[in-house]
């Protein structure tokens, strides 16, 4: 490390010190990570969040909006000037619409601040006046969070396992066979690089299709600016000789290339700064796919909580910058795709789902909860008469418009019906086949001074920033 890089880190701690100060005593700031593999919602509940969060009529779970404690609430300019400003205003219009569908999902890191003028309740909350309170949201894929858990990993590792677990997934056996004729310790050839790069990408393409997880290297699905950089060339090579000049070698290079020119500023830069976070976790979708997606599932959230620092943070340390993730909720979304009588069912599968992860997360010391919620509810409720019996489901507008009441099956009270098998590598339920239903956006009329209509969000954000306001 030269001068001129300890002179920089020197300057911007001392800026990043001084706002910090600046934010602790006199304008606190929250700030919120919201992150979920690919369809598990994120753009949609961070519209609809805000839009309940400006309009609160909806919001009776969140205690400063029910007891008028939150006197306003406004959009203003981010933080971050390098960073993407969340759309909010053209993904709420494609949900509220006259022709209502859904927004165009996360490809990249965006931000959105929510100020808050916040009246303190009691004695001391009347002579102080109204304070600021910022909530700054900040999106990013879930796919670039699986990433995280590459840094600690030399590239023979990461391949010996990646292969190990390969064989069976879509996509998979293309690479393989392409695979087959490649020695890595053959001069390096670009366009074998190439050639290998592709397919890979091809089959982590596939495979997240199919509703696997852990598709990382997640820049390979969303590559960005990125997209033919030699730090998204290389693929995993079976163990042997990498002499200097190989492809073995070269591949190796550009793996560690993409942890530190792509994974170390993602973390630096953004993931680490966060001190709330939730983690939309597409269950349903999961269960849907089937045993393999759901022991997968299971897996890449363990590997996204060793990401996490989680844990309380005392006034010193956050006044100096040190945040760590004090709160982390785990959301399974899309619960308006159940009736609410099996609500309790999912929220108890999220939450055994994710038991590793969050037993790491609560012995470290952070707040963490599991929920089923819906940020915009697009069904309705009904009881439909099925062979003598009665049927709780749901009905909604098709993506192709027609109307359709639906009922996906019943999901076990115990989770382990559901969990044991897919550890065990069952290829499919025996019991009971989970169907799943894509609807569109319900057409809304909302009166003055409420949002989109949801499930549990209130109660989301209670427990997210409920305790900052």
């Amino acid at each position: 490390m030269g001068i001129g890089d300890i002179a920089d880190g020197l300057a911007r701690g001392i800026e990043g010190l001084g706002a910090t100060v600046s934010e602790a005593l006199f304008e606190p700031v929250i700030r919120l990570g919201v992150t979920g593999l690919s369809r598990a919602g994120k753009t949609v509940f961070i519209t609809s969040l805000v839009a309940n969060l400006l309009d609160r009529g909806r919001m009776p779970a969140l205690t400063a909006a029910a007891n008028g404690a939150i006197r306003a609430a406004y959009l203003q300019p981010q933080p971050d000037d390098t960073v993407p400003r969340f759309d909010f205003e053209s993904h709420l219009a494609a949900l509220t619409g006259p022709d209502p569908h859904w927004p165009e999902g996360t490809r990249a890191v965006s931000e959105l601040r929510v100020s808050f003028r916040v009246q303190p309740s009691g004695m001391m909350g009347n002579l102080r006046g109204a304070r600021t309170v910022h909530l700054d949201i900040v999106d990013y894929p879930g796919e670039w969070l699986l990433d995280l858990s590459l840094m600690d990993r030399s590239y023979d590792d990461w391949s010996a396992d990646l292969l190990a677990r390969m064989a069976g997934r879509p996509g998979a056996e293309a690479f393989l066979a392409q695979l087959a004729g490649v020695d890595r310790a053959a001069a390096h050839d670009e366009t074998v690089a190439r050639a290998l790069a592709d397919a890979f990408a091809a089959h982590l393409q596939a495979a997240r299709a199919a509703g696997y997880s852990d598709c990382s290297p997640g820049r390979f699905l969303l590559p960005g600016e990125l997209a033919g950089s030699p730090v998204l060339t290389f693929a995993p090579l079976p163990p042997g000789e990498s002499p200097r000049g190989s492809l073995g070698r070269e591949m190796g290079r550009r793996f560690a290339a993409y942890k530190a020119q792509v994974v170390r500023p993602f973390f630096r830069d953004h993931f680490a700064r966060i001190d709330r976070q939730i983690v939309l976790v597409d269950v349903l979708g999961a269960i849907h796919a089937g045993p393999a997606a759901l022991e997968d599932l299971r897996r890449s959230m363990a590997g996204v909580l060793r990401a996490f620092r989680p844990g309380t943070a005392g006034w010193l340390t956050s006044l100096l910058g040190g945040r760590r993730v004090e709160r982390i909720l785990f959301a399974a979304t899309k619960a308006d795709h159940l009736h609410h009588a099996q609500h309790a069912r999912l929220t108890a599968i999220t939450s055994a789902l994710l038991r590793e992860a969050k037993d790491r997360a609560d012995f470290a010391g952070a707040r963490t909860m599991a929920m089923s919620i819906a940020a915009l509810r697009a069904t309705t409720e009904e009881t439909l008469p099925h062979q003598g019996r009665s049927l709780d489901a749901v009905r909604g507008t098709l993506l192709d418009g027609r109307q359709a009441a639906f009922y996906p099956g019943e999901l076990p009270a115990d989770p382990a019906q559901l969990l044991a098998p897919a550890r065990a590598g069952a290829d499919r339920w025996l019991d009971a086949d989970y169907a799943i239903m894509s609807f569109a956006p319900a057409r809304l009329q909302l009166k003055p001074g409420e949002g989109p209509p949801h499930i549990r969000l209130d109660r989301a954000a209670e427990f997210l920033i409920g305790d900052r306001l």
